[in-house]
C-alpha cells in the first residue's frame, strides 16, 4: 500500500547496530519520545502524520489522532538481534505510555485494568502501526 512520506517514520538499524531514525543518527534512548512525537503530532506540523478530529464517544468525545501513521523498522542483514530487539521494544513502549496515558484521563485507571471494550476503544485512537521489511544489506 502506497503511504504518504509525512505519514510513514522511517527506523533503520544498520549492520554496526547503530540507529538512524529519518536519516538522522539516533541513539535508541530517545526512540520511545520521538515515536510519541510523530504518533501524537501534537502541533499539527506538515512533517508528521495528518492529525484528524473524530469523534469517539463516551467518555472521550472529539478526539484528536494520526490514523494513518506508520512506523517503518528496517535492519541489516548483519544487525545482532538483541539492537533489533531493544528498538522494537523502545517502540513498543511508545504505544503502552500513550495508551496508558489516555486510560489514565479518561477511566482514572491503568490501561490493563480496563474492560476489554475500554481497551479497544483505546486502541482506536493508538493503533499499534510497526511495519518491518525484510532484512537488507545496508552496511554501516
Amino acid at each position: 500500500k502506497d503511504i504518504n512520506k509525512r505519514n510513514l517514520l522511517v527506523v533503520k538499524i544498520n549492520s554496526a547496530n547503530q540507529l538512524m531514525v529519518q536519516g538522522q543518527l539516533m541513539d535508541v534512548k530517545q526512540l520511545k519520545d520521538k515515536a510519541k512525537e510523530f504518533i501524537l503530532n501534537e502541533n499539527n506540523a506538515d512533517y508528521y502524520p495528518k492529525v484528524f478530529e473524530e469523534d469517539f464517544g463516551a467518555p472521550f468525545g472529539t478526539v484528536k489522532y494520526t490514523k494513518d501513521h506508520v512506523i517503518s523498522v528496517q535492519n541489516d542483514v548483519d544487525t545482532q538481534y538483541q539492537a533489533y530487539l531493544t528498538v522494537q521494544n523502545e517502540l513498543v513502549a511508545a504505544y503502552n505510555e500513550l495508551r496508558e496515558d489516555c486510560a489514565q484521563k479518561y477511566f482514572h485507571k491503568g490501561y490493563n485494568e480496563l474492560e476489554e471494550d475500554q481497551q479497544k476503544q483505546i486502541q482506536k485512537i493508538y493503533p499499534q502501526k510497526i511495519s518491518e521489511a525484510e532484512p537488507k544489506n545496508y552496511g554501516n
